[in-house]
């Protein structure tokens, strides 16, 4: 499908209301307080909505990794090189990262994506794009076909992964120099100071800081980003993996498949995915607030509240893993806990 296509479609397109009623019906039917579970029950009726079914099965999960390398990380703006890109995203295929281990603990698969990786890896699913992004600080990052093409491939997975059965996907990254492009990427499309959205990323020192601040600012001076367009915002100062997840959100939305958010540069995939498509957010599920300076500032661009605060900024998809197991729990509260009739009590009632 292509993303014209998927915009297309997404322009007409609602989560069911339907299923969401009968999910909140069975909620309030069962023999505890209503909304006791919070967070947890908002996502069961939202899961409802986006499946069309109150029918609930959790059971298949997949966290998509998407690797890519980023040019700007010629500019000083991290701790490590380019090169830990490709060396990670084969860890990923050989099972051994951070992602990989809670993805395990979770019944989850872990699905690495190359999609921009500076060299040829060996292990990821191949649907690369450009072997890495140019420097953002002296040209654009992308070109706009190349960064549809990168939507695409998100779109694309969403619906090969959906016909091989899973119920619920989860968004990941690895690409050294993303925490750069997904602050651009934001102060762009907020029309905030670079300063307000930028952090360490994976360790930074002040002076660090101070230089990747600065290589922002001097990308959006140099390129001036139109806020309006998404497509020209991602083209110039974002990133290949950033494309990929927003292309998975919207992905979420085409073939009904709820899509967890993890961190700070997965909701800036997803923040880009709804200035494509409004409404969208209906068909993401936030995980936990980055510790990221620009953590909580995304999530309300988007209008969402993550039920963890974990104080995490791995990456990988790690918080979005994280979410797995309360949506396993609350699953089997919906699905097998006794109701108020079968237990012949007395329903609790609405407050007013």
């Amino acid at each position: 499908m292509t993303l014209e296509e998927a915009l297309t479609l997404l322009r007409d397109k609602r989560p069911d209301a339907s299923a969401q009623g009968e999910a909140q019906a069975r909620l309030d039917g069962i023999a505890k307080p209503l909304h006791s579970l919070g967070l947890l029950e908002d996502m069961v009726v939202k899961i409802a909505g986006i499946t069309g079914s109150a029918e609930l099965d959790l059971s298949k999960k997949c966290v998509v990794v998407f690797c890519a390398d980023n040019g700007v990380v010629a500019e000083g703006v991290t701790q490590t090189g380019s090169e830990i890109t490709a060396l990670v995203a084969e860890n990923l295929s050989k099972g051994i990262t951070t992602v990989n281990r809670m993805a395990a603990c979770a019944g989850a698969k872990v699905l690495p994506v190359d999609i921009g990786v500076a060299r040829e890896v060996k292990g990821p699913l191949c649907r690369k794009i450009a072997f890495g992004t140019k420097n953002l600080a002296v040209e654009p990052a992308m070109t706009r076909q190349q960064t549809t093409a990168a939507l695409e491939v998100g779109i694309q997975l969403a619906g090969e992964l959906k016909q091989e059965g899973f119920s619920i996907l989860a968004t990941g990254e690895m690409g050294i120099g993303n925490t750069t492009t997904s602050s651009a990427v934001l102060a762009a499309l907020l029309q905030i100071p670079a300063r307000q959205v930028t952090g360490r990323g994976a360790g930074l020192s002040t002076q660090g800081l101070e230089r990747k601040i600065q290589v922002i600012e001097q990308a959006l001076a140099l390129h001036r980003p139109d806020s309006g367009d998404p497509l020209d915002v991602l083209s110039k100062v974002g990133g290949l993996d950033i494309a990929g997840m927003a292309g998975l959100f919207l992905g979420g939305g085409v073939y009904g498949i709820p899509v967890v958010i993890d961190g700070l540069i997965s909701g800036v995939a997803a923040l880009i995915a709804q200035r494509l498509a409004p409404g969208i957010e209906a068909y993401m599920l936030p995980s936990h607030q980055s510790a990221e300076p620009a953590g909580e500032l995304v999530l309300s661009a988007l209008g969402l509240t993550a039920p963890l605060r974990c104080g995490m900024c791995l990456g990988e998809g790690t918080g979005a893993v994280a979410l797995f197991p309360l949506l396993d729990m609350v699953e089997a509260v919906y699905r097998e806990t006794s109701t108020f009739a079968e237990i012949s009590m007395e329903p609790y009632r609405p407050l007013v």
